[in-house]
């Protein structure tokens, strides 16, 4: 199994993997050409959003700048905005469902690390340095007509229902429920959105 197999199925993996690092870099150089573009270059932008991404419905927009580890784990649905400042760490999946409106500042994270120290960097080496840390994955899914107000984190494996409202600085740590709003840190659900 490779590393970037291990990667999406969840299991512990080396991120300083060769071909991880090839995909990795050619990211972060997509992402540099597309926040350095000028504001109405629509046809670049949408060239470099296809190059980058995993997959995409119609009437995406996303604005500058926009920060992702690998790009090719993202999948957005149609009619979806992304707010400046947003970091997208899609070690895993981040499936996006159609009508999502992220503000400013959003981080969504798919990937973690082992809490014990030995186990997330293995054993020294002899010049006293470690290896590229050890990583884990899950999922992060996000249903349609979902608002994820600004400042927002989504931790590793949280689902995010249909027609839910995040709260502005929320950290969600737990599946949230279809037609609800949550907010808070961490997130709980305060009432029905209908």
């Amino acid at each position: 199994m490779t590393e970037r197999e291990k990667m999406l199925a969840g299991q512990l993996y080396d991120c300083g993997d060769a071909e991880l690092l090839i995909q990795w870099h050619k990211a972060k150089n997509l992402m540099r050409d597309y926040n350095r573009l000028d504001s109405d270059n629509a046809a670049e932008k949408d060239r470099i959003l296809n190059e980058l991404l995993g997959g995409r419905g119609a009437n995406l927009w996303i604005t500058a700048p926009f920060y992702v580890d690998y790009g090719n784990n993202i999948y957005f649905g149609n009619n979806c905005e992304v707010n400046m400042n947003c970091t997208f760490l899609d070690d895993n999946r981040i499936v996006i469902g159609d009508n999502a409106l992220i503000a400013p500042n959003v981080q969504i994270y798919t990937a973690f690390h082992p809490t014990n120290a030995a186990e997330r960097f293995g054993p020294q080496k002899e010049d006293g340095s470690f290896s590229f840390c050890k990583t884990q994955t899950a999922p992060v899914i996000i249903g349609n007509n979902v608002w994820i107000g600004g400042g927002a984190i989504l931790l590793p494996g949280v689902h995010i229902g249909d027609n839910v409202v995040i709260g502005a600085g929320s950290v969600v740590t737990k599946d949230i429920p279809s037609n609800t709003v949550a907010c808070g840190s961490p997130c709980r659900v305060v009432r029905e959105n209908v």
